[in-house]
């Protein structure tokens, strides 16, 4: 059985260095986040997001519109948390109601304060290994290879999965790291084999279980960053893991793995936005 890499602890020794850190500082981070309707998986995320954002000791807000709200009325929020100077980060909450235009929302942002890491601008930054946000699932992702010991430079790292939230970011990030990065997808030719050749693999497509235990190679590193519903209801990730954990060197769970790290990482993040807007980034 290999080591499974326990998100939570990691997540919450995280969190203990923000507050030490803020406790130190002259001011208290703003924090703001936008909800739009009432998705139900969205409102678990932003209650996680509040509590733990109140313990580490941001100045932490959530703004609830309604599910009718016009793109106009949400631009026009937008606008006023850029140029608030109590906000040092925004994250306006997906999905979003199908009358607003998603990456309009996002390009509004200031990409100082996008603590989501999905401006335009941070993408760019992040594909030419500039300073700037980092989306926050795949900066955790990088937290628990760190835990979990991973050897980077010129490790074979597979990332299955290529949207903008997660995969694309990823790759990038395992780039800048110095592995050897291949991106598997849904027309990747033989996937199994694919999986099979990484050391660290990062499965985020969204389908339970869809990595077998025989597409892990030995000691490989496995991170699952899917979130899915089983046939009973239960929270379930994209790999088999009962299948693959004997086969891998370390393995996150669903839940308690990936996902108590991208709370973390926003928090992280808007620590450094706050830093950062104050000329302190570093402290």
């Amino acid at each position: 059985m290999g080591r499974i890499i326990d998100g939570k602890a990691v997540a919450a020794r995280l969190r203990e260095g923000l507050a030490a850190r803020i406790a130190a500082l002259p001011f208290r981070p703003g924090l703001r986040v936008v909800r739009v309707g009432e998705d139900p998986a969205s409102g678990v995320y932003v209650r996680n997001k509040d509590r733990a954002a109140a313990a580490a000791g941001f100045d932490s807000a959530t703004i609830q519109l309604p599910a009718d709200c016009r793109e106009s009325d949400l631009l026009m929020l937008v606008e006023d948390l850029n140029i608030d100077p109590a906000v040092d980060g925004i994250l306006v909450q997906l999905p979003l109601p199908p009358q607003i235009r998603q990456d309009r929302v996002i390009a509004a942002i200031d990409p100082a304060k996008d603590v989501d890491g999905f401006h335009p601008v941070n993408a760019g930054r992040l594909a030419t290994q500039q300073p700037g946000l980092v989306p926050c699932t795949p900066k955790g992702v990088m937290h628990l290879l760190r835990e979990a010991g991973a050897r980077l430079p010129g490790a074979r790292a597979v990332v299955l999965g290529r949207s903008q939230i997660v995969g694309r970011p990823m790759a990038q990030l395992l780039l800048a790291a110095d592995c050897t990065v291949t991106m598997a997808h849904s027309r990747t030719r033989d996937l199994p084999a694919e999986c099979r050749r990484a050391e660290i693999l990062v499965a985020a497509v969204g389908r339970p279980a869809l990595v077998r235990g025989d597409w892990i190679g030995e000691g490989a590193i496995v991170i699952d960053v899917g979130i899915n519903r089983g046939a009973d209801g239960k929270l379930v990730g994209d790999v088999a893991f009962a299948e693959a954990a004997p086969r891998a060197a370390a393995i996150t769970p669903v839940p308690g793995g990936v996902g108590p790290m991208t709370i973390a990482c926003l928090l992280e993040n808007t620590l450094e936005a706050a830093l950062a807007r104050r000329g302190l980034a570093g402290a």
